[in-house]
């Protein structure tokens, strides 16, 4: 049987995202030293709660990573789930994490705007530094590896911040409110458990390759056989992916979340890869006749050391293919655990008074998502996550009537979405700081978009509009609610 819902039903059925109402306080001390910060999380669960819809909220992003990506000592945290008449929340891209990491970097801004001191020397006085890896959080998280201050300085060299107060003051001409926005951020990605793999030659020869992880524009299907070709030598259109096959191997693990899948499926496969070319290794060393210490494996191929025999691992898996299992075949599980991806993000936004249509004129992020396998994928995961990160901050918003509860937000009429026009200059760039948690040395990308684009392009309106003394509006930022701020403060009064 299958269920096809309209637009209609989906928008008003399916789960809904974020709900979360935060508040928050820093303490610093005279030198601008980060003392404590202080976070509430009031959050709609719905009508009832979703499989994740209590664990984002408390536990996965906001608890593990509460301090951002500061030397912060203290943190008190009180999360507070309440039961409404609403469509229930579950995770949405970020899951938490960007709720945080947004109130984490405004208050950053506000504390500079308060303290006197530059959002940039602020940020640099209580980064984290590299040698400070691995470091726990207050909260008890473990951040793997890292280089905050690198990231920060590409960002801002990219996005020319010095060159800023020029841009502003040409577009002041134009009668133009001009902004800029910096926010630094980690995230969890991944999760302590164990992953299992199947590797399997098939008659024809060609390797069959099982695992739990099933694609949602991951790239997997690209990425998986790359990492396994790259181990054995062998084509990657020689490797055919099977995923959450029914009729496959029984295999023990988890499925695609939390920007988990190359880190524990892949690190999964790669560590499969190589017990292959360990068996295969004693397979060449019979035939060989040598012993198999004696073999060098180099792209798909075991030679003698000091001499010109050597034997390929496609000649192996045609000795022995059509007869039964074959004994290069592999099942693998491995112990798996999280990882701490982090970035430095930039946005350029003009805002124009007479409308409040706001432009992103430029974005830069700058990421470390471990060792990047695949910078094409990667970069296609960040630029979406990004987009999605605009449309919370810009315009997405699911609308209740207070007084019946109607859901006002059915349709693409009533609902705002990004469009592909939304941004019209991405930089993405990458400072690898592999983790020690895998074999691959990668950290999670999926994320990296929307938990670094929520609090950036925030910072970016907020800056736009402190030249009217406006310091603070709810999200999200539509052009008629900033049109409302920039009037009332034009004309001195309260925007309703």
């Amino acid at each position: 049987m299958k269920w096809t819902g309209t637009r209609a039903e989906t928008l008003s059925g399916d789960h809904h995202g974020r709900a979360a109402e935060l508040t928050g306080a820093l303490a610093l001390d005279d030198k601008g030293n980060f003392l404590a910060m202080k976070i509430g999380w009031l959050v709609n669960m719905g009508a009832y709660c979703s499989e994740a819809g209590a664990l984002i909220n408390t536990v996965a992003g906001p608890t593990a990573t509460a301090v951002n990506i500061y030397k912060t000592p203290l943190v008190y945290g009180l999360h507070r789930l309440a039961f409404t008449n609403t469509t229930p929340t579950t995770a949405y891209r970020g899951a938490g994490r960007p709720n945080v990491a947004y109130l984490a970097e405004r208050l950053v801004d506000e504390a500079a705007r308060v303290s006197g001191i530059d959002k940039i020397t602020l940020r640099r006085r209580n980064l984290l530094r590299k040698t400070d890896y691995p470091y726990r959080s207050p909260t008890g998280s473990v951040y793997d590896s890292g280089d905050p201050a690198a990231l920060l300085d590409l960002a801002l060299q990219e996005a020319d911040w010095k060159g800023f107060a020029t841009r502003r003051k040409d577009a002041r001409k134009r009668g133009m409110l001009r902004g800029i926005g910096c926010a630094t951020f980690v995230e969890p990605a991944g999760m302590p458990g164990h992953e299992e793999i199947a590797l399997k030659f098939a008659p024809d020869g060609k390797l069959q390759m099982f695992t739990l992880s099933g694609p949602s524009g991951q790239g997997h299907e690209t990425t998986y056989p790359e990492i396994v070709a790259s181990i054995l030598g062998l084509p990657s259109d020689q490797i055919v992916l099977h995923y959450s096959d029914p009729d496959g191997p029984k295999l023990i693990g988890t499925g695609t979340f939390g920007s988990r899948s190359t880190s524990s499926h892949g690190a999964a496969l790669a560590e499969g890869a190589s017990e292959v070319v360990r068996k295969a290794r004693e397979i060449a060393a019979g035939q060989l006749e040598v012993a198999a210490d004696d073999l060098d494996f180099k792209n798909g191929r075991f030679s003698v050391t000091g001499t010109d025999l050597s034997i390929s691992l496609t000649d192996i898996v045609e000795k022995f293919s059509g007869r039964g299992t074959h004994p290069l075949d592999t099942q693998w599980k491995i112990e798996t655990a999280g990882t701490f991806p982090s970035g430095a993000h930039i946005a350029e936004v003009e805002i124009d008074p007479e409308t409040g249509t706001l432009d992103i004129i430029k974005y830069v992020a700058v990421d470390d998502c471990g060792n990047v396998l695949n910078h094409q994928l990667v970069e296609g995961q960040v630029v979406g996550g990004i987009i999605q990160g605009l449309g919370q901050v810009v315009g997405e918003q699911c609308v209740y009537d207070e007084d019946s509860g109607q859901f006002l937000t059915g349709t693409f009429m009533d609902y705002f979405m990004p469009r592909a026009d939304a941004l019209a200059d991405i930089v993405v760039r990458d400072i690898p700081s592999p983790t020690p948690n895998n074999s691959l040395g990668v950290k999670g990308a999926g994320e990296a978009g929307t938990t670094g684009a929520v609090p950036t392009i925030a910072n970016a309106v907020m800056d736009a509009l402190a030249p009217l003394g406006i310091h603070h509006i709810e999200m999200p930022y539509t052009p008629y609610k900033l049109w409302q701020a920039i009037d009332a403060a034009t004309k001195g009064t309260k925007a309703a």
